[in-house]
């Protein structure tokens, strides 16, 4: 059994639109911060350090979202993370934003780059990196049917 990372997030006004829910653009800055938190607290690699000494950075290569139930003001979202592939340099992640009372609220496919900042190209995942994102890799049959159970 694969570990999932995750915390919760306080939906604040700032989140909020004219309706009173989470305006869809945010849902991706709360998800921006979910990756870089599990980087620093759970792959020991912050983005200070990737960024900076690692001369690396993660970019999104492609991204897909499913918003399934609207998040207000006040409630505590936990955010749930998975890694389901891993490559020589990028990875697919698979996030789930969950409201209170267990309910999914939004489900996020994600896939990242590691790249050299400098010519931004590729370039393979740290080991230690590789090592530490291994735990968090779920198996192929376990992913799916995670994602079909939710539909």
């Amino acid at each position: 059994m694969s570990e999932i990372f995750g915390n919760t997030v306080l939906v604040r006004f700032k989140d909020c639109d004219a309706a009173g829910i989470v305006f869809f653009p945010r849902y991706f800055e709360m998800l921006n911060d979910l990756v870089e938190d599990w980087f620093r607290e759970a792959l020991d690699w912050s983005f200070a350090d990737m960024h900076g000494a690692g001369q690396a950075g993660v970019p999104t290569a492609s991204l897909s979202c499913r918003f399934v139930a609207p998040s207000r003001l006040g409630e505590a979202l936990t955010r749930e993370l998975r890694v389901t592939q891993m490559g020589r340099s990028s990875f697919a992640l698979q996030v789930r934003f969950v409201g209170p009372a267990a309910d999914l609220r939004v489900e996020i496919t994600q896939r990242l780059v590691c790249v050299d900042t400098g010519p931004m190209m590729p370039r393979a995942l740290p080991a230690e990196v590789r090592a530490a994102m291994a735990r968090f890799l779920v198996p192929e049959g376990e992913a799916m049917a995670t994602q079909a159970s939710a539909l």
